[in-house]
């Protein structure tokens, strides 16, 4: 298979240097396949360089980074018979966790060389997809207060991380909303509204994994209301894998169905990235719309055509 497509984003993890390029190229010739890859420097358009791997009619294409860098690939590849190869090499990377792909170079390759494409859901608000998990409220927070002290105090971003979640967290702010699913209108005030790409796990340690990705449905969790001190501990159990959250949320399966805020737009987190969108915010479920290479024994997701 010539001239494999692979798209790195060289921002992804500590360690993620454009000499990465090198050595993705002799992982692949270990397979006897040929990778051409193109290291996206900050301010690089994804969507057209995908693109134009695609229009060269290219049957595979893969991409390396974390879940930002592989969401905005996917989003080019929904519906689509180019099939997706993933390289693990950002920070956060649930999406190859939770189909078993592992989280280092030669092996991952091994797993595109493989060949076992296994079709997954897509979660999709307003008109932006999500690979993991969406989230309004507090996250979006935290988020947004990350960024704000990298920029105004020059931290990095772990540190701002911390700095930003601990505020967060020491001062809960909650939110009224309208949660309509299965033609049920639910009056909310909570700090913090999540939805997953199909049902993930709320207790012990396996807690924020999802045994499979090819349901067909949304999970819907809305945090309960919150002390400081309750969020605290939901946090530090959480972290930790402590016990179980099931209580702490009310939890519902769907479809599709709609946010609706007092205010004319909310800030909505995709995958790790903030933006604001207009209300109501609008969810659903795009069923096995994303071709991915995974490991043959991985469970809960369905075989490719």
């Amino acid at each position: 298979m010539p001239n494999i497509p692979v798209v790195v984003n060289a921002r992804s993890g500590p360690d993620a240097k454009t000499d990465e390029a090198g050595q993705i190229e002799a992982a692949f010739r270990q397979h006897g396949m040929d990778a051409h890859v193109t290291v996206m420097q900050p301010g690089n358009d994804i969507a057209r360089t995908v693109d134009a791997a695609l229009a060269g009619g290219a049957p595979l294409l893969v991409a390396g980074g974390g879940d930002g860098t592989i969401n905005a690939v996917a989003a080019r590849l929904l519906d689509k018979d180019t099939t997706y190869g993933v390289l693990p090499l950002g920070t956060l990377n649930h999406f190859a966790r939770d189909l078993g792909i592992p989280f280092d170079i030669e092996k991952a390759t091994a797993i595109i060389a493989g060949d076992h494409p296994v079709s997954v859901d897509v979660g999709e608000v307003n008109d932006r997809i999500f690979l993991n998990n969406s989230s309004i409220g507090l996250y979006p927070r935290i988020v947004s207060e990350r960024e704000n002290a990298q920029k105004r105090l020059g931290i990095g971003k772990w540190p701002a991380l911390i700095r930003a979640t601990w505020n967060a967290l020491r001062h809960p702010s909650s939110f009224n909303a309208v949660v309509c699913v299965d033609g049920e209108e639910l009056h909310r005030r909570t700090p913090f509204i999540f939805v997953g790409n199909n049902a993930y796990v709320m207790e012990g340690f396996g807690i924020g994994k999802r045994p499979r990705m090819d349901a067909g449905l949304l999970s819907l969790y809305v945090l309960r209301p919150k002390t400081a001190l309750g969020l605290l501990s939901l946090g530090f159990r959480a972290l930790f894998g402590i016990g179980s959250h099931v209580d702490d949320f009310e939890a519902f399966e769907a479809t599709d169905f709609r946010v609706e805020s007092e205010r004319s737009s909310i800030m909505v987190a995709t995958d790790g990235e903030v933006n604001e969108m207009p209300t109501p915010v609008r969810y659903r479920i795009r069923p096995r719309s994303l071709r991915v290479l995974a490991p043959p024994r991985a469970q809960g997701v369905g075989q490719g055509a």
